[in-house]
């Protein structure tokens, strides 16, 4: 007996060939990286020349390379490491607009594995290449010969992108930026090569990238922006019989957060130098716990004076911590020595005008609220939900595992304009009703 009619399988066997054959030829960049799976070569552009880190499918590349390359990481580049290198040298070629031949080398070679939701988990050879045109040569422009594996695999395919361009903005951590597919011409028999247009880069936007990306750092970092924000609530009042006192004046106030902020960046910036260029290393997580803890230190001491007097040396100690945090972000990047210095420069300019900019927004009404009672309930609420943000972000740092407190921390940060806005609007209110209450003269 036939559950289903003739004419609706009929139409069910149709669709389910569309559907396999759509499948098979779906253009590679329609899909995501590795989807059948494929190779990856992504560009990172230098001064005077093009690194190309080039991922190859274990799966595909013993095919094409004559030999079984299941082993192990360390055995697969002991045995076959030369020859891998030989071959990738073959089968990778770079030619100028006026058909300049540019160098190619072949530097370290590794096994990693990757998963995805297509092919589940599976290995690559991840090979770290440069490409160098002759003295003088326009870099941005060329024509890329590689036809590894899909020489002999002729269903595999290339995915080249972009993976950091500073000079045309492009950092690598942001998702690389497909810019072409090399793939068998099936009329013709051939790999065409792909001509590589890079967009216009100047120093001017590296530069200004830089910058932005310093904004962002701070804009972002919450445990950051609570640490500058803890550091103001006490910048007005001054220190006595282990106590805070509002009669510190607008003058005593700008001098004081002057020097706080100038500790500070100092601090930070002798740490963002020395781990940018690789002289300073510390490890992530200790920076990070690190990090909660001067919160913490600074939240306990705006409740009472700790270290009176001495906030200028402690503000540099702490910029020292968070600047180890900075140059993370920095040494990510992988830049060329040529691009460091004016790096180093873009970033620590963009979070410096953060820090103002901050500073600017929140510290006059500070400055107007704590010559009031009020003040006091607005330094004790501040200084305790960030003594308690600061533990939660100790416990999670030191776990790895997220916690609700912290995770509402950063729901309660997107809300900032908002926060400001009610600071301005109780400073409005008291300074009013300070004003109503004056006796008329």
């Amino acid at each position: 007996m036939q559950l289903v009619p003739q004419p609706l399988r009929s139409l069910y066997q149709w669709v389910l060939a569309a559907c396999l054959i759509y499948t098979a030829f779906i253009p590679a960049h329609r899909l995501s990286a590795h989807p059948m799976p494929n190779s990856v070569v992504l560009l990172t552009v230098q001064r005077d020349r093009i690194d190309a880190t080039v991922q190859l499918p274990l799966s595909e590349l013993q095919f094409a390379f004559g030999h079984a390359v299941n082993d192990s990481s360390a055995r697969l580049i002991t045995r076959f490491g030369p020859a891998l290198s030989a071959y990738l040298r073959q089968h990778i070629r770079a030619v100028g607009p006026e058909g300049q031949s540019w160098s190619v080398g072949v530097g370290a070679l590794s096994v990693d594995s990757s998963t995805n939701s297509i092919n589940g988990t599976y290995r690559e050879l991840v090979a770290h290449c440069w490409l160098k045109p002759p003295s003088g040569a326009d870099l941005r422009q060329f024509t890329l010969y590689y036809d590894a594996i899909v020489h002999q695999v002729i269903t595999h395919k290339i995915l080249v992108s972009v993976r950091q361009d500073w000079a045309s903005g492009a950092l690598a951590d942001e998702s690389p930026v497909q810019i072409g597919l090399i793939e068998l011409d099936i009329p013709s028999g051939t790999v065409p090569p792909l001509a590589v247009r890079l967009k216009p880069g100047t120093l001017y936007t590296g530069f200004q990238t830089m910058v932005e990306l310093g904004v962002q750092h701070i804009a972002e970092g919450t445990d950051h922006l609570l640490f500058l924000l803890v550091l103001l609530l006490p910048a007005p009042l001054r220190a006595g019989r282990r106590r805070w006192h509002p009669d510190g004046g607008v003058r005593y106030s700008l001098i004081r957060l002057l020097r706080l902020t100038m500790a500070f960046t100092l601090g930070h910036s002798l740490t963002l130098l020395a781990g940018t260029v690789g002289w300073l290393r510390v490890p992530a997580q200790p920076v990070e716990v690190l990090i909660a803890g001067s919160i913490l230190v600074s939240a306990i001491h705006a409740l009472r004076p700790l270290f009176p007097g001495r906030e200028g040396y402690v503000a540099a100690g702490f910029g020292l911590i968070h600047g180890l945090a900075f140059a993370d972000t920095l040494s990510n990047l992988s830049l060329d020595p040529s691009h460091l210095a004016l790096s180093l420069l873009g970033f620590n300019l963009g979070i410096e005008c953060t820090q103002v900019f901050v500073i600017g927004l929140v510290m006059p009404w500070l400055i107007v609220l704590s010559r009031s009672m009020v003040y006091t309930r607005v330094r004790l609420s501040g200084a305790l939900f960030a003594s308690v943000a600061a533990l939660a972000w100790i416990a999670e740092r030191l776990s790895g595992q997220t916690n609700w407190f912290t995770t509402a921390v950063e729901t309660l940060a997107r809300y900032a304009p908002l926060w400001l806005l009610l600071l301005i609007v109780t400073t409005l209110l008291v300074y009013y009703r300070h004003r109503q209450s004056q006796p008329v003269s």
